[in-house]
């Protein structure tokens, strides 16, 4: 891609949904990051550009965001955000759904490769999101997703940096994966999708959990039970932007300047002071990937 600056996707409206911006939250009074977003693909009733996305979530305390790609061209324009805006630091990585159809093309060895090159940038601070995902992915296509995985985590350790995982209804075979293989110094369970009994498991292994709006979900009481089980200093928060959007605004466009709805519930159900989630999120966030500033 010539310029990764004019990369765009549009989240797809079909009209069954409410795309009005919800309201900004009240701003936080200790700053945090949000884990994870795609901030390339416009949602809402008024699209908004990166510096808005970033205005906006600074204004509630949201000083800075992981961009994570799934592809190359998103891998790129990740790259890209990090490179112009101080507030963003990039993931790269083929995504699991992604691998199969670039083995089929006969380019998964050309996508890894320019993920090798994207991660050697000094402002590209994690492999991500790769993973597994047993429910978009027929088994017969699942052998493309362990060899993308696989290389995505010989990537994070060649780089020295973070890896972001995506794992739907695989848990048991990501577990199994990074036991085999070794994962990477700083893993991140991006979107944390098990239970209690997971989440104990993971963090005893050193693994970051992060949290997104579904968290705040009626029916998402395994998540809950899995953030009372997590300890403060394996925890993260993230968006997931433009998907997940926290209750009571669930189905509308998300964004990282609703990452206060998110963490003000998890601080209650938690039974922790804001703040002290907040500055233990922030401190967390840097110990993952680095100081944005750099």
């Amino acid at each position: 891609m010539s310029d990764p600056s004019n990369y765009v996707r549009e989240r797809h409206k079909d009209g069954s949904r409410d795309v009005r911006w919800p309201a900004a939250p009240s701003p936080l009074d200790v700053a945090v990051y949000d884990n994870h977003c795609h901030l390339e693909i416009a949602d809402g009733d008024e699209p908004r550009t990166l510096r808005e996305q970033l205005d906006r979530a600074a204004e509630v305390g949201v000083i800075g965001v992981v961009q994570a790609g799934g592809d190359i061209e998103s891998s790129q324009w990740s790259a890209w955000a990090a490179e112009s805006d101080s507030r963003v630091l990039a993931a790269v990585a083929i995504h699991p759904n992604e691998a199969p159809e670039y083995a089929e093309a006969g380019r998964l060895s050309e996508a890894l490769d320019a993920i090798d090159l994207l991660a050697a940038q000094p402002r590209v601070r994690a492999i991500g999101e790769t993973g597994l995902d047993f429910f978009r992915t027929e088994s017969e296509r699942l052998p493309a997703q362990f060899d993308s995985f696989e290389a995505h985590i010989a990537l994070a350790k060649k780089h020295d940096i973070a890896m972001q995982i995506h794992d739907r209804d695989a848990h048991e075979a990501v577990l199994e994966t990074l036991e085999r293989v070794g994962a990477p110094e700083r893993t991140v369970f991006h979107c944390f999708s098990g239970d209690a009994e997971m989440a104990r498991y993971s963090a005893d292994r050193g693994y970051f959990l992060s949290f997104a709006g579904n968290v705040t979900f009626k029916n998402a009481q395994n998540l809950r039970d899995a953030l009372a089980v997590t300890p403060l200093e394996r925890i993260l928060v993230e968006t997931d932007a433009p998907f997940l959007t926290p209750t009571p605004h669930r189905g509308r466009p998300n964004a990282p300047y609703l990452i206060p709805v998110t963490v003000r519930f998890m601080a209650a159900e938690l039974s922790v002071d804001v703040d002290e989630l907040c500055a233990q999120i922030a401190a967390n966030t840097i110990n993952v990937y680095g100081t944005f500033s750099d």
